[in-house]
């Protein structure tokens, strides 16, 4: 059962990054970091992420976009600011389209929650630091048996999962 962990704007928390990543990176197949960590892109913190440049990450070596395929399932990593996330998804769902996505997964807004639109799963895990809309801190999991039984969970920093912040799911199969 592939699982992909899922986190955004650590905004320079160098502690917490690394408890969650030890705490996963035994049983997940792909770190995912949608940016705005405001560490250094070698940092030891953001080693092992697939991570995707914010508005506030100024590391020249950054990319604004990642394409991760993990099992069957592309994922476009980015950090949402550049695609006006804050309005519509229509522009992160064409740059999804594009690169044959299934998931996107992306930041900015500090806003944790998951929403299947037409094919494509958009997955904001919120913020580690600063979240907005709730009190506790996030980050979320992605995993999957088939593309008929996704399961996407959000969990406490602290690792506690959040039972009222969970969406089950499909994927469409890549063309």
């Amino acid at each position: 059962m592939p699982k992909v962990l899922i986190m955004s704007d650590s905004h320079g928390l160098t502690e917490e990054v690394t408890e969650v990543k030890e705490r996963h990176k035994g049983e997940v197949d792909a770190m995912l970091h949608c940016g705005d960590s405001e560490l250094a892109y070698d940092s030891n913190e953001l080693q092992g992420f697939h991570y995707a440049k914010g508005n506030c990450d100024f590391e020249p070596e950054m990319e604004n976009d990642q394409v991760v395929t993990v099992g069957d399932v592309t994922f476009l990593v980015t950090h949402g600011h550049l695609y006006q996330i804050k309005s519509t998804l229509m522009p992160l769902s064409y740059r999804a389209e594009e690169v044959g996505a299934q998931v996107a997964c992306f930041g900015h807004s500090h806003i944790a929650g998951g929403e299947k639109v037409n094919d494509t799963l958009f997955i904001n895990p919120g913020s580690l630091r600063l979240p907005r809309d709730r009190e506790e801190p996030t980050y979320a999991i992605l995993e999957w048996d088939t593309m008929d039984d996704v399961q996407l969970q959000f969990y406490h920093v602290n690792g506690e999962p959040m039972p009222d912040l969970m969406l089950e799911t499909t994927l469409a199969a890549k063309e």
